[in-house]
């Protein structure tokens, strides 16, 4: 949008004065009355309020009762927005539904907007009758407002006070009035779609600076849902992956509300996913009503846009910020800002990408060059002291020696086998992971051993396999693993017991699997780091569940037991 023209207000002034000429000594009286109307709308550059401040400031002048503005949506055939003055908020509830311009007086002052006086509006043919609850009103005055040019909308104004009809005086008044509503509704909007862009960048800069900050793939899409959701003024913020089908499936979810979406999959079918993974935004006005939303969540939303993460060529996911149902459609503006936002998440999740790839492919090396040292340094010494107590056990007379010796070269023979288990466990890699939920656990436990230097018990209640669903034993596993790390890196552990309990019963009756991994360590420091914690958190109420910190098993209850269940 260009900025005003600083001439504007001189020749709107002019215009003013020279429209005043020669009028009556009432109306030249009221000067000082339309001068500080014009002054105090002329104030403050938040849109809405000014919208405010507009209708207050003609209604005073005209002596109305209510005022009202109309603002005309982008395709110019409705109201976008409709601001009033004068009617309580009871009233305002109880009439429900604002106008949307499409008929009745209020639609035809869109199609042609010149001014209109009219001694009683319920006469005039454009009149369409008054919803329930709404207020009589019978004298009637509409004023045009233009911005830079265009038709912004229209002033409206009704129920003259004292029973009277608006005068020539009063259009006079209120259409300089309009004239200078019109300038100050241009730099609000300026102003308005500045901080927008300050609000967006802000908001790209914060999701990269997570994103690169490190943390895991899950972490870092719930910050992109997240980030969309404040600045979209969304009802939610959602990510969705495509899934090896060709549909799109909802991996991340940011919104007030418990969410019983994570998992829900778009179907390929959908045109909707077509257009996303074809790297094409889809924006809807009304997503409940929209033949293309074929998802059972759709009915709870309104106005929604839904953009492709793409960078480079690739299209990562989808990004989707749909608003509640009623709520006012995405602005042009908004639609640009929203598509540049999640190009730059896109970017800023490659990057992420390629940060971890390169981390990983550090921790692999890593593991490789251990899993050598432990086989070809490790066993062979442990080996060869092993052939050295058998020889020494053969030679040895004294009976309790002889056993002794035999004992020790019987826990020899175990550690090498749980060396080389530790080995197998270093060299596997993540596609080759069985599909049993027992099986990954155990093999999140042995992976552990190795940095730990012992491997934490374990025990299964109940049958994990068969009970746990493949979404839940996912988060299950990544709980492990998070908690796992945690005892690692900051509890300072001699002692990790695993407990994975899959007869749990909730306080409504149903089952649940749960979670226990306690440690003798120094448990939680006060103000310590907790992003750990908020992860399990967020995990488990993500498929409706819970995650808790309980005393560990050191004694006295030292150390820390994470306690982490979620429904069957």
């Amino acid at each position: 949008m260009a900025e005003p023209d600083p001439k504007d207000a001189l020749d709107a002034a002019t215009r003013a004065a020279r429209s005043l000429q020669g009028l009556s000594t009432e109306l030249t009286a009221r000067v000082p009355q339309l001068l500080e109307a014009m002054r105090s709308v002329g104030s403050g550059l938040e849109l809405h309020s000014t919208l405010d401040r507009i209708c207050e400031t003609a209604a005073e002048l005209a002596h109305a009762e209510y005022a009202a503005i109309g603002v005309v949506d982008e395709s110019g055939e409705g109201l976008s927005d409709f601001v009033t003055h004068g009617v309580l908020q009871e009233v305002a509830e109880e009439i429900g539904r604002r106008p949307d311009g499409h008929r009745g007086l209020l639609g035809a002052l869109i199609h042609d907007p010149v001014p209109v006086r009219l001694a009683d509006l319920t006469t005039d043919p454009r009149y369409a009758g008054f919803p329930a609850g709404h207020p009589g009103m019978r004298t009637f005055l509409g004023v045009p407002i233009q911005v830079q040019g265009e038709i912004f909308g229209n002033l409206y104004l009704t129920e003259k006070r004292n029973g009277a009809e608006f005068t020539d005086y009063d259009l006079h008044m209120v259409r300089v009035l309009a004239t200078e509503a019109g300038i100050a509704i241009g730099n609000a909007r300026l102003y308005e779609a500045a901080r927008q862009r300050e609000h967006w960048i802000d908001g790209s800069v914060a999701v990269t600076t997570a994103l690169l900050s490190g943390g895991d793939a899950d972490e870092a899409l719930s910050v992109v849902a997240e980030q969309a959701r404040r600045l979209a003024d969304s009802a939610a913020g959602i990510v969705l992956l495509p899934t090896e089908e060709g549909g799109l499936e909802i991996v991340a979810v940011s919104s007030d509300e418990p969410s019983s979406s994570l998992g829900v999959t778009v179907p390929a079918r959908s045109a909707v996913a077509a257009k996303l993974l074809a790297g094409e935004a889809v924006f809807i006005d009304d997503s409940a009503t929209d033949s293309r939303m074929v998802t059972s969540l759709a009915g709870r939303f309104g106005p929604s846009m839904m953009l492709p993460l793409h960078s480079g060529g690739r299209v990562l996911g989808a990004l989707a910020t749909p608003r509640s149902r009623g709520a006012r459609p995405f602005t042009e503006t908004e639609r640009t800002l929203a598509t540049q936002f999640a190009s730059q998440a896109a970017l800023a999740l490659m990057m992420a990408e390629a940060q971890r790839d390169r981390e990983r492919l550090a921790v692999y090396e890593d593991r490789d060059r251990i899993a050598r040292d432990l086989h070809d340094l490790v066993i062979q010494r442990l080996f060869a002291t092993g052939m050295m107590l058998e020889s020494a056990q053969r030679r040895a007379v004294v009976p309790e020696v002889r056993t002794g010796v035999g004992r020790a070269v019987d826990e020899l023979d175990v550690t090498i086998q749980e060396i080389r288990t530790a080995i197998f466990a270093l060299q596997q890699e993540p596609a080759e992971a069985p599909s049993r939920l027992r099986t990954r656990v155990l093999r999140e436990i042995n992976m552990a051993a190795v940095p730990l230097g012992f491997k934490p018990s374990h025990r299964f209640l109940g049958p994990v396999d068969s009970l746990v669903g493949e979404l839940t034993g996912k988060n299950l596993v990544a709980a492990l693993r998070e908690a796992l790390s945690n005892a690692f890196r900051h509890a300072g552990a001699s002692l990790i017991d695993v407990v994975v309990d899959a007869t749990v019963t909730l306080p409504d009756g149903s089952g649940a699997v749960r979670l226990s991994v306690a440690d003798d360590g120094v448990g939680i420091p006060e103000g310590g780091r907790r992003s750990g914690l908020r992860n399990l958190a967020r995990r488990a109420e993500s498929l409706g569940g819970s995650s808790r910190i309980e005393p560990g098993l050191g004694e006295g209850g030292g150390g820390t037991t994470v306690v982490w269940e979620a429904p069957l």
